[in-house]
């Protein structure tokens, strides 16, 4: 969906996201952003890593 923004398409969100929170709110929202996303990655690799050790155990199990 965000590979056919191109960038005239980004610099006009940019400078939307910049009128509406102003230079000052964006620095904290962007920080908040990337902190989430890290938090959802780890999240998600720490649940891969479970259901691969259950894998292997199983496949343990069976032989």
């Amino acid at each position: 969906m965000l590979s056919n923004i191109g960038i005239p398409g980004l610099i006009i969100v940019l400078v939307l996201a910049l009128i509406i929170f102003g230079p000052k709110k964006l620095p904290e929202i962007g920080r908040a952003m990337g902190q989430s996303l890290k938090e959802f990655k780890s999240s998600t690799k720490g649940l891969m890593d479970d259901n691969n050790e259950k894998d292997v155990e199983k496949e343990i199990k069976e032989t």
